[in-house]
């Protein structure tokens, strides 16, 4: 009798790293965590030690497939997904990284958006990559690098330096240097390649004076990228899935056909919706971009990023001491009837989409005397959810399709039944969670066992799925007294 065979997926998130074993029918056999240090070098300022981001993944890596007695042999393929537009650059010979990690969340080049902006060169770089200009993309992190690391252009220009956001990175380590690639979904997420012609663009390239030896080859998300090594992983293994976390969230999601639409309520949200062979060119913030697929080509699907969800749970844990567990919110959050007027803005790092406001930060409004911790903690919880109706809004006013008004949702915050009840409320969608929460490591582990035959994808399309539904409830009049309170929030808090 045939060994079962499994997909592991690595999930390498913004604060933690994870790894799941999915068996030959999409089902989780075991999982591993761990969490790493966040660095905040100055305001506004986010890094990672890339470091920690490896031996974090090795780390998982070893321990999912260890807890149910696994062997590594009998590990079909591996799937990668990850934090993206996070830049790192390593030397090519040695693997030493010349600077942390600049995550997707840093503000450091916040200024040079503005002068490209000033500059005109907005449409050029929205037509070419479907972003608009913001420090949240990898091409002024990398360009940042490269002009204040001592060396590192003249560096870069040798041949002797590599940039990758954490995919290329991950596999690079894995493979022993091996495989140096990322995929369309990455790629992306650059502000340096061309969405329409899928290839590096050589005007951007030439704006942000990055050498293309610098590069990665660009795949398709679902395919054999290369092989782990013996010595850096203890086993042979196909790496043969890569994708964002967000689009292979929206692949786990089974979000397949054009229009439809997912949110994953993580450190940020983000939400998504395949438009297919179409790139929706947004005229209300959004972002176009690319989407995994298992076909020759890419899809494309359109994007709004909340750069605060989750991350204010862990601020009312962590910074203000409100609570001790992200679990303790819904307990306190349903003690309150309401939010008593309270709004909470967590623009800690700027407004993402759809108003791209580098600038802003938090604010709070409505408080009174009788404003207590319960209603503080209601109102974080209800922020994410009016930041995402921003985004959703955007979204259905750009896309030329007609909304069925479902959305899926995933991530950690969509375990939370307030949050998801207040969601459906305050956009008036039915909000439709998997019984399994894990859609990015799920997305990642399709791709790859699609690649090596594990799965089909008339097997994945018809994969049963016990979803919890929420269907909103909340009076029309109620709802829009509701939003006007959240836009005076927003107008105190934008700054532009």
């Amino acid at each position: 009798m045939a060994k079962q065979k499994y997909v592991l997926s690595l999930d390498q998130g913004t604060t933690s790293s994870r790894a799941i074993l999915f068996d030959g029918n999409g089902g989780v056999k075991s999982s591993a965590q761990a969490e790493y240090a966040q660095i905040y070098p100055r305001d506004g300022w986010v890094e990672h030690n890339p470091f920690d981001i490896y031996s974090s993944i090795a780390a998982v890596a070893s321990e999912a497939p260890a807890r149910c007695g696994v062997d590594r042999k009998d590990i079909a393929a591996i799937g990668i997904t990850n934090q993206r537009e996070t830049t790192l650059v390593w030397d090519r010979n040695s693997g030493l990284p010349v600077y942390n990690a600049i995550v997707w969340q840093c503000r450091r080049t916040a200024e040079l958006c503005d002068k490209l902006k000033s500059d005109g060169l907005s449409d050029m770089i929205y037509e070419k990559t479907g972003l608009p200009i913001d420090a949240y993309f990898s091409a002024t992190k990398l360009k940042w690098i490269l002009d204040n690391v001592d060396g590192a252009r003249d560096r870069a220009k040798r041949g002797e330096l590599l940039f990758g956001t954490v995919d290329t990175f991950l596999m690079w380590k894995l493979s022993g240097g091996a495989v140096f690639a990322t995929d369309y979904t990455n790629a992306s997420r650059t502000m340096l390649f061309n969405i329409h012609r899928l290839q590096w663009d050589d005007e951007l390239l030439a704006l942000f004076d990055i050498p293309r030896c610098m590069l990665p080859e660009v795949r398709q998300s679902s395919g054999l990228f290369g092989y782990t090594s013996e010595d850096a992983f203890g086993a042979r293994i196909p790496i043969a899935g890569v994708a964002g976390d967000q689009q292979a969230a929206l692949f786990g999601q089974k979000c397949f056909e054009p229009g439809a639409a997912k949110n994953t309520f993580g450190t940020g949200c983000f939400l998504l919706m395949n438009t297919g062979d179409n790139a929706v060119k947004s005229g209300r913030g959004l972002i176009t971009t690319l989407a995994a697929s298992g076909g020759e080509r890419p899809h494309y699907a359109l994007e709004g990023s909340v750069f605060v969800g989750g991350a204010v749970v862990q601020w009312l844990r962590d910074g203000l001491r409100m609570i001790r567990s992200a679990e303790e919110t819904e307990k306190y959050a349903t003690a309150v009837g309401d939010s008593l007027g309270l709004y909470i803005v967590p623009a800690f790092v700027g407004l993402g989409a759809p108003h791209w406001d580098s600038y802003a930060r938090g604010t709070v409004t409505g408080i009174t005397r009788g404003t207590t911790k319960e209603h503080f903690v209601r109102a974080a919880l209800e922020s994410i959810a009016y930041q995402t109706n921003d985004v959703l809004t955007a979204m259905e006013k750009d896309c030329p399709f007609t909304s069925a008004k479902k959305l899926a949702v995933d991530g950690g915050a969509s375990a939370n039944n307030f949050l998801m009840r207040f969601m459906s409320d305050i956009s008036g969608y039915t909000v439709s969670r998997p019984a399994v929460l894990e859609s990015t490591a799920l997305g990642a582990a399709y791709l790859a066992g699609l690649a090596v035959g594990l799965y089909d994808m008339d097997g994945v399309k018809n994969r049963r799925s016990d979803d919890t539904v929420f269907t909103p409830t909340m009076q029309e009049q109620k709802r829009e007294q509701l939003l006007r309170g959240w836009a005076a929030a927003l107008r105190a808090t934008c700054v532009k």
